[in-house]
């Protein structure tokens, strides 16, 4: 029997509305506190408790260094957007750096709070949303999130102002995604997930309701023009865009990630940017 003091969400159904900031906001936050004890079940083990793992194809920033050369983390001040147990955040910690890890939802980060004391790294965690960040103007020399709350607000092109505002200048986002042309496929594996379902320019949410019929999860679309169009818009200069290929000696599957697809068609964006010096 779980021991979250969230109540369980009960099944839910896909449907399609609309979804605003406000009702991503609640559904996204009250999914995620619910589910937080299975998401670790399920995928701890793969992102480990002090690593920083991008994305289902299992790249890791100790080989990619999209935040830069490991040696030049040290000192340097870091805020991890939508964190989860924050094992990005304490890998880190491990390099020298200053962290500090935010997530939208308390259950995950009560994950954090019990997987600091099982590693003995501890590190500041905030509860807050992307698109509304607690933190003064230029205070952080990087920002990253490895595919925490960007799928998941509506309003992302406030959350890439918002990560702007609080970048110093010379410093880099960097976050990955769904890749989006997976919009277009449905969330299978195997050889279902191989035949486009809908449009890749159909930018309506991904909702599910519970019984009730309130949102209790909410997904939102953008395309690789959309995403670019915003990264620039908030002021940020875009250094790369990287679409992990599915690595040889690798065979996990994690939800719609798998071998079968990940050889035919990405299923991750990485998006390196900086904040460009006046």
């Amino acid at each position: 029997m779980s021991s979250s003091p969230f109540p369980p969400l009960g099944p839910t159904r896909p449907r399609i509305r609309p979804a605003d900031q406000t009702t991503s906001r609640l559904a996204n936050r009250r999914w995620w506190d619910a589910d937080a004890d299975d998401y670790h079940a399920e995928h701890g083990s793969f992102l480990g408790e002090v690593d920083l793992v991008w994305c289902p194809e299992n790249l890791r920033e100790s080989e990619a260094q999209l935040l830069g050369p490991v040696d030049s983390l040290r000192g340097r001040t870091i805020l991890e957007i939508g964190c989860g147990s924050a094992p990005c955040s304490r890998w880190l910690v491990t390099q020298g750096a200053h962290p500090i890890a935010l997530d939208l939802s308390a259950g995950m980060l009560g994950h954090a709070r019990a997987a600091a004391r099982r590693t003995g790294i501890d590190v500041p965690l905030v509860q807050a949303d992307a698109c509304e960040l607690p933190f003064a103007d230029e205070c952080f020399d990087l920002v990253f999130s490895a595919f925490g709350a960007i799928p998941f607000v509506a309003d992302s092109a406030g959350a890439m102002r918002e990560v702007a505002r609080v970048l110093r200048p010379g410093g880099r986002w960097v976050f990955s995604a769904n890749h989006p042309m997976r919009w277009a496929f449905p969330d299978d594996p195997g050889p279902a997930g191989l035949t486009a379902i809908q449009s890749y320019f159909d930018r309506s949410p991904y909702v599910e309701v519970d019984e009730q019929g309130v949102p209790a999860y909410v997904e939102h679309h953008r395309t690789m023009g959309d995403r670019i169009r915003e990264i620039v818009a908030a002021g940020l200069r875009v250094v790369d865009v990287v679409e992990p290929e599915w690595p040889d000696d690798f065979d996990g599957v994690w939800g719609q990630w798998s071998r079968l697809r990940g050889e035919i068609f990405p299923g991750t964006a990485i998006y390196v940017t900086e904040k460009p010096v006046d």
